[in-house]
C-alpha cells in the first residue's frame, strides 16, 4: 500500500503525507521535491480534486513513486481529504499538507515522536513560518491555534493580521486549541472516529472544528516548535472575495453552535450573531455590499439547515466548557486587540492551560491509555 519511498525501518513508514491538489502543478513543481527528500520514508500521496490543468499527467510522468488518487469532481478541501483518507486505511498516521508548503529536513520526526510518546495526543502541527519572509510567522497556524471565549480563532505569533517575528520564543511543545490544516499530523484512528472533516464546511475552519471535537472526545491537540515548515498561503481565495467572507461567517457560526458546551451556548451564540450583524453593517459603510450580502446569506443558509446542524451537534457531543479546554483565551480577542492595543500573543497573559512542557519532558512522558472516542 505504501509508496516506494517508504523503506523498511524508515522513521515514518507508518505515515501517509497527503497533498490535496487542484490545478496546482506550479506548487507541485516547486515544493514536492522537498517533501520527497525530507519525509523519512513516509508514503507521499497526491489526491487530485478533478484538476483541469496537466498536473496529474505531469506528476505521473515525473514522480511515479507518488501515489495519485483521482477524484471525479472537485470535492473541496473537506470532502477531498475525507474521500482520499478513506482509501488509505493501512497507515497509523496521516499528514494533511497543503501543496504550497516547503518542508525542512527532519520535519516529521518531532511530530511523529510526540504522538508516539502519548496515545492521548490525536493531532499536532509544526511551527508555520511565511515562505516569503522566513523569519516571520505565517497567518494560517503560526505557532499553534487558539480561540477566544466567543470562538474567534487566533494563533501564537499571529493576532488578526499582526504577524510576529520568530525569535525562538515559541519553540516549546504544548497543548493548543487547534492545529492548522495547512500541515496537520493526525492519528488515523482518531480521524476515523470523528468522521474526518465536516463536509458542510467545504473549506475554512474545518481543522478547528475537528480539533474542538477531539478535545471534547478526551483526546489532545498539540503544537511542536521543534518542527518547521514554510507556507506560501492565501492562494485559494483572497480575503476580499465574497465567497471567502461567506465561508468565514457560515463556518465560524456553525463551529460555535456545533461544539460549544450547552451551558455556554445561548450567550455565546447570541453574541456571535450580534457581532456578525455589526460586521455586515461595517461592510455596507465601507461600500462592500457583496460582503454584507455574504454575511446575511451565511446566516440564512444556517437557519435553513438547522435540522442538519442539530444532528451534527449531537454527534459532536460538546461537553467541555471554556475553562476546561486548553488554548482558550477567557476574554474577547476583538476587545483585547482593538480596544486595549494588544498586538502580540504574550500581551494576552494566557495561563498554561495544560502545563506546557519542554521537549525533554515530552520525550520522557509515559504513555497514557488511549481515550475512548
Amino acid at each position: 500500500m505504501a509508496s516506494s519511498t517508504a523503506q523498511q525501518g524508515s522513521v515514518a513508514a507508518d505515515v501517509a503525507v497527503v497533498i490535496l491538489n487542484w490545478n496546482g502543478r506550479h506548487w507541485l513543481e516547486q515544493f514536492l521535491p522537498t517533501v520527497l527528500a525530507h519525509s523519512d520514508g513516509a508514503a507521499i500521496v497526491v489526491a487530485d480534486n478533478a484538476s483541469t490543468d496537466d498536473s496529474v499527467a505531469w506528476l505521473v510522468a515525473r514522480y511515479p513513486q507518488v501515489q495519485v488518487l483521482r477524484h471525479a469532481e472537485n470535492m473541496g478541501f473537506c470532502e477531498g481529504y475525507n474521500h482520499a483518507l478513506r482509501q488509505l486505511p493501512a497507515y497509523r498516521y496521516y499528514v494533511l499538507l497543503n501543496s504550497d508548503v516547503e518542508v525542512t529536513p527532519g520535519w516529521l520526526r518531532p511530530l511523529h515522536q510526540l504522538l508516539e510518546s502519548n496515545p492521548r495526543i490525536a493531532a499536532a502541527q509544526p511551527k508555520i513560518l511565511a515562505h516569503a519572509h522566513k523569519n516571520q510567522f505565517e497567518y494560517a497556524g503560526a505557532a499553534g491555534g487558539y480561540l477566544d471565549r466567543l470562538g474567534y480563532p487566533f494563533c501564537r505569533g499571529r493576532l488578526f493580521d499582526t504577524l510576529e517575528t520568530d525569535h525562538g520564543q515559541y519553540n516549546d511543545p504544548l497543548p493548543v486549541a487547534w492545529a492548522t490544516g495547512a500541515c496537520m499530523f493526525v492519528r488515523a484512528e482518531s480521524w476515523r472516529a470523528r468522521g474526518g472533516l465536516e463536509p458542510a464546511f467545504f473549506a475554512h475552519m474545518e481543522e478547528i472544528d475537528l480539533c474542538w471535537q477531539l478535545w471534547n472526545a478526551g483526546s489532545e491537540v498539540w503544537y511542536h516548535g521543534g518542527s518547521t515548515v514554510y507556507h506560501v498561503g492565501g492562494g485559494t481565495l483572497h480575503k476580499s472575495n465574497p465567497r471567502k467572507t461567506y465561508l468565514n461567517f457560515h463556518n465560524g457560526l456553525a463551529l460555535v453552535y456545533k461544539n460549544t458546551a450547552a451551558a455556554e451556548l445561548p450567550g455565546t451564540l447570541a453574541a456571535r450573531v450580534l457581532l456578525d450583524w455589526v460586521a455586515a453593517l461595517q461592510f455596507l459603510v465601507k461600500s462592500s455590499p457583496a460582503d454584507a450580502r455574504a454575511v446575511l446569506r451565511a446566516h440564512w443558509n444556517l437557519w435553513q439547515k438547522r435540522r442538519y446542524w442539530r444532528e451534527r451537534r449531537l454527534l459532536a457531543n460538546p461537553r467541555l466548557r471554556t475553562h476546561e479546554r486548553p488554548g482558550v483565551y477567557n476574554g474577547s480577542l476583538v476587545w483585547a486587540y482593538f480596544a486595549r492595543g494588544f498586538k502580540t500573543f504574550s500581551k494576552l497573559n494566557l495561563p498554561s492551560n495544560g502545563a506546557p512542557q519542554s521537549a525533554a519532558a515530552v520525550k520522557q512522558k509515559s504513555p497514557e491509555p488511549s481515550p475512548r472516542q
